[in-house]
């Protein structure tokens, strides 16, 4: 019911729109028949809480934002480290061992071809 609209007032005239036409909704999650009083009821009640659950996402959602900014943490991830200023620690750390490729990728923030760019252009030319 909630995907059919976040909002009471835009479920209603979807509603107002089917019934203009001739049918009839009948929700089957929600087991809701609206052919009756009760389930018209039901389904201004099931949109009541679609509602409600959309302002306490967004309430949340502040709330988080506001708490990690008092923490200090920005918004989104920090800036990537790029190849350029570390492509022999890159090309070093993998070909000793000591990282895998997916590690280097993740520890860097690069594109995985990027770690295979770079291990390629040292076999061939040595830097």
């Amino acid at each position: 019911m909630d995907r059919l609209s976040r909002y009471l007032k835009d479920l209603l005239l979807a509603q107002e729109k089917i019934e203009n036409i001739g049918d009839d909704f009948r929700s089957i999650t929600e087991n809701i028949d609206r052919s009756s009083p009760a389930g018209r009821m039901m389904m201004q009640i099931a949109g009541s809480f679609a509602v409600f659950e959309r302002a306490m996402l967004r309430k949340r959602t502040r709330n988080g934002l506001a708490a990690a900014h008092q923490e200090g943490r920005t918004d989104g991830r920090g800036p990537k480290k790029s190849p350029s200023q570390h492509p022999k620690k890159i090309v070093s750390l993998v070909t000793s061992g000591q990282k895998t490729g997916a590690d280097a990728v993740h520890l860097f923030r690069v594109h995985p071809s990027t770690i295979g760019r770079l291990i390629a252009r040292q076999r061939l030319f040595g830097t």
